[in-house]
């Protein structure tokens, strides 16, 4: 199957009258090289259901088409939407779902995603990826390519500078790892950053005795004010900070430390003792 190169790119969106919008976050990918380096490095298995939001102009679905069973697209613009099915010559095996993925629920697919492989509009980059976590328990692993700023928070371990809220709450569902760096010169329009790799292998949450929005809950409160300890910062959460000091110490952590340096099993059993008073 033809990969879409930038000139193929650039007259397919003329035809269709398309302008990249900077509300969206488009950035068409035009490199097949590109392309065959996401989907090898996504390990894609010909037994595969492959969900893939913001597909845009096909570039990406293209690549997927031959390497997995089926592909579900999400694409929330209409045009594009419609468009998508003939760029990729009608095959058998491909699902346009013209919804918002920051809407979208398990039921909506069949057969079930096992993996998800995307080129995630810039904007909404972290809510997506954590609601497709969150929704489609089916995917199994995945690869998404995001702003490399982005790529970096949500790889981080605890820490790091960069670690916080999309860290945590990734590792909630699943272990991560940076899988390369992406020129701007591969997109149409150039942005003004790198993009990076984010590879992503499900696996069971740290607790399962304890809701995931009360785990998640915690995590925003520790990281709402960063600088300070987390008896200052989950005054609030607690209800009062010498409250907070003595969940702290109860679930084993120092209350004079700061949310950057908890593990999201730290969080969830911080959670916990908050849910056992």
């Amino acid at each position: 199957m033809k990969l879409l190169g930038p000139a193929e790119i650039r007259e397919l969106a003329e035809r269709l009258g398309v302008a990249p919008t900077k509300k969206r976050g488009q950035n068409f990918l035009h490199d097949p090289n590109t392309i065959r380096r996401i989907v090898a490095t996504a390990r894609v298995r010909p037994e595969d259901v492959a969900l893939e939001v913001g597909p845009g102009l096909g570039s990406l679905t293209l690549g997927l088409l031959p390497a997995a069973a089926h592909v579900h697209a999400v694409e929330i613009d209409p045009k594009l939407a419609a468009a998508l099915v003939e760029t990729t010559g009608h095959p058998s095996n491909l699902t346009v779902h013209p919804i918002d993925a920051l809407a979208l629920t398990q039921a909506q697919f069949t057969p079930e995603p096992t993996v998800f492989v995307a080129n995630l509009p810039y904007n909404v980059a972290v809510p997506v990826l954590l609601r497709v976590l969150a929704e489609l328990p089916s995917i199994r692993s995945g690869l998404v390519m995001v702003q490399k700023e982005v790529a970096d928070r949500l790889t981080a371990g605890p820490g790091s500078r960069v670690y916080g809220v999309p860290s945590a709450k990734l590792a909630w569902y699943a272990s991560s790892r940076m899988a390369g760096k992406v020129s701007p010169a591969v997109f149409w329009p150039v942005p003004n950053v790198d993009s990076g790799l984010v590879g992503f292998e499900r696996r069971e949450p740290p607790r399962t005795d304890v809701p995931r929005a009360e785990v998640f809950k915690t995590i925003d409160a520790a990281f709402a004010q960063r600088r300070k300890t987390l008896r200052a910062a989950l005054a609030g959460w607690a209800g009062s900070a010498p409250e907070a000091e003595r969940l702290l110490r109860t679930a084993g952590i120092d209350p004079g430390t700061r949310g950057e340096q908890l593990d999201v099993t730290a969080f969830a059993n911080l959670a916990a003792t908050r849910l056992a008073r």
